[in-house]
C-alpha cells in the first residue's frame, strides 16, 4: 500500500473486517481476503480533503455517522463504514449578505447560518433550500415576516441587513407607498375596515402597509363603450380628468345615431364612491347613456342637429336623481363631440345634408367677407374725402392769411412812400401825382421781374406810359 492507499481485509471464517492503511506491506492471514469495490479484490485510494471540504461516513452496523472536516491528506473509512453522500462534499461559502437554513433530521431543529463563513453540515443535517440574500431594510423597504412558532405576522422596519431567525419566514418585501398631493388609496385592515389615505395629509402621504392589511384594488370598466372591465386601480387620481364615451340612441323620427363625447369629471367624496359603486366609470357612462336615450328620443334629427349641445348640458345639469353626487363624483361638463348615423344609407343622406349646410355657411361667410371688404372701401373713400375737405379748408385759411399779410405789407409800403413824398414835395397832388408815380415804379418792378425769366411781355404805350422818338424824321410822335 502507498501512503494514500488503504484496503479492507475480511476474515471469511469470523466475518470480521479490518482496515489496513499505507504505507505498508499487508500480509494476509489464513482465511483473509481483500474486499474490493464491486466485488473485486483491490486496494483503494484514500480521501484527500481541502480546507473547504468534508466527508461523512455512516456505520452500516450501528448507523452512527462520522464527519471528517478538511484539511487532511489521508482519510479512510472504518471497516463497516461507507460514504454517506457518495463522495466528499464542499462546504457552503456564505458572503456577508447571505444566509442559509439548516435542519437536523434527527431532532428536527433548524438553525440559521449567516456569512461571512464556511458552513459544514453535521452528521444528520441538511440544507433547507439554497442560500438566500439578506434583505436590506431602509427608508424605502420593509419586510413582512411570519413567526412559524406563534403564527403571527410582524413588519420589520428597523434599518438593518435583515436575516430571519430559525422560526421566521419572509412573506413579502414591501416598498414604501408614496402618495402625491392629488392621490389617494384605500387600505383594508385585518377587521375588514377600509381606511382612506390621502396625499394631502402629511401623516398619510408616505407609509408602509401594516401586517394583515392590503391595498384595495378597484376594478373599473374601460373603452369608449365600457365593454371591458379589466382596469385595475390601486392609486386614485383625485384631479379632474377627461373620459370619452360612445353609445347608440334613436331620435323621435326613428334615426339611430352613434353619439361621441367626453366627460370632465372628478372624485369629490371617496368614501361615498366606495360605498355605492364598484365600477365608477361604468356607472357614469351607463347613467349618461340612459339620460341621452331618454332626451334624444323626444326630438327629431333636425332638432338634434341644432341643439345637441343643449341636450348634452341637460343630461347632467337637469338630473334630479343626485346619481353622481351619491357616488361621490362631480361632472363639471359633458360635451358631445360628434354624432353619426348607424345606418350607412342614412349616414350618406346626413352627410349630404351636412355638406350642403356647410357649403351654405361657407357661401354666407364669403358674401359677408365681400360685403365687409366693400364696406371698408366705402369707409375709406369717406375718410379720404373728409381728409381732402379738411385739407382744402386749411389751404384756404392759409391762402387768405397769406393774402392778408401781403396786402398789409403792400399797404404799409404805399403808406410809407406817400408819406415820404408828401414831406419832400408838398406841392404835389396827393391823389393824382403821387399815385401815378407809385404805379410807374410798380411797373418798373414788374418789368424787372419778368426780364429775369424767358417770358415775353408786350406793353401798349398807354400801359407803359412811354415816349417814342423817331430821329429819322426829326419830329416827336
Amino acid at each position: 500500500l502507498g501512503s494514500t492507499e488503504y484496503c479492507i481485509v475480511k476474515n471469511i471464517v469470523s466475518g470480521q473486517r479490518r482496515v489496513e492503511v499505507g504505507p505498508k506491506l499487508v500480509f494476509l492471514q489464513p482465511y483473509d481476503h481483500i474486499v474490493g469495490d464491486r466485488g473485486k479484490d483491490e486496494k483503494r485510494p484514500a480521501i484527500s480533503l481541502k480546507a473547504n471540504e468534508y466527508v461523512r461516513f455512516v456505520d452500516r452496523t450501528t448507523g452512527k455517522v462520522r464527519v471528517v472536516l478538511g484539511e487532511q491528506g489521508c482519510v479512510v473509512p472504518g471497516p463497516e463504514e461507507s460514504l454517506m453522500d457518495g463522495d466528499k462534499r464542499q462546504a457552503l461559502d456564505l458572503q456577508v449578505f447571505e444566509y442559509i437554513k439548516i435542519q437536523d433530521r434527527r431532532t428536527g431543529t433548524v438553525r440559521v447560518e449567516r456569512g461571512e463563513k464556511l458552513v459544514f453540515l453535521g452528521p444528520f443535517e441538511e440544507f433547507l433550500g439554497s442560500k438566500q440574500c439578506a434583505i436590506e431594510v431602509d427608508d424605502e423597504t420593509a419586510v413582512l415576516a411570519r413567526n412559524k412558532r406563534t403564527g403571527q405576522q410582524h413588519l420589520v422596519t428597523k434599518k438593518e441587513l435583515f436575516v430571519p431567525t430559525k422560526d421566521e419566514q419572509i412573506l413579502e418585501v414591501r416598498k414604501r407607498t408614496k402618495l402625491a398631493d392629488y392621490e389617494a388609496c384605500i387600505v383594508r385592515d385585518k377587521d375588514g375596515k377600509d381606511v382612506f389615505y390621502f396625499g394631502r395629509n402629511p401623516e398619510q402621504r408616505s407609509f408602509f402597509l401594516p401586517p394583515y392589511s392590503e391595498i384595495v384594488t378597484l376594478k373599473w370598466s374601460r373603452g369608449r363603450r365600457r365593454e371591458f372591465r379589466d382596469l385595475h386601480i390601486t392609486i386614485l387620481d383625485m384631479r379632474p380628468m377627461y373620459m370619452s364615451f360612445e353609445f347608440n340612441c334613436r331620435t323621435n323620427d326613428n334615426v339611430e345615431l352613434v353619439l361621441e363625447g367626453s366627460f370632465f369629471w372628478e372624485i369629490v367624496n371617496l368614501p361615498a364612491m366606495i360605498k355605492f359603486t364598484n365600477d365608477t366609470t361604468g356607472d357614469i357612462c351607463n347613467h349618461a347613456r340612459s339620460r341621452f336615450i331618454e332626451l334624444v328620443s323626444k326630438v327629431t334629427l333636425q332638432e338634434l342637429m341644432t341643439q345637441f349641445n343643449a341636450i348634452a348640458e341637460r343630461v347632467h345639469k337637469a338630473d334630479d336623481t343626485d346619481f353622481y353626487g351619491q357616488r361621490g363624483v362631480k361632472i363639471h361638463s359633458l360635451e358631445v363631440t360628434g354624432y353619426s348615423c348607424a345606418d350607412p344609407s342614412t349616414a350618406h343622406t346626413l352627410s349630404e345634408i351636412i355638406q350642403e349646410t356647410t357649403n351654405r355657411i361657407n357661401r354666407l361667410q364669403q358674401q359677408e367677407s365681400e360685403n365687409e371688404v366693400q364696406l371698408r372701401e366705402i369707409r375709406g373713400d369717406i375718410d379720404e374725402e373728409n381728409a381732402r375737405a379738411e385739407l382744402l379748408e386749411i389751404q384756404t385759411k392759409n391762402s387768405n392769411a397769406r393774402s392778408k399779410m401781403e396786402g398789409l405789407a403792400e399797404a404799409q409800403r404805399v403808406r410809407s412812400f406817400l408819406n415820404e413824398l408828401t414831406t419832400a414835395f408838398p406841392d404835389l397832388d396827393m391823389k393824382s401825382e403821387l399815385i401815378g408815380l407809385w404805379k410807374t415804379l410798380r411797373k418798373e418792378d414788374a418789368l424787372r421781374t419778368i426780364s429775369q425769366g424767358n417770358a415775353k411781355l408786350f406793353f401798349t404805350p398807354q400801359d407803359a406810359n412811354l415816349s417814342i422818338e423817331n430821329h429819322e424824321h426829326g419830329e416827336a410822335i
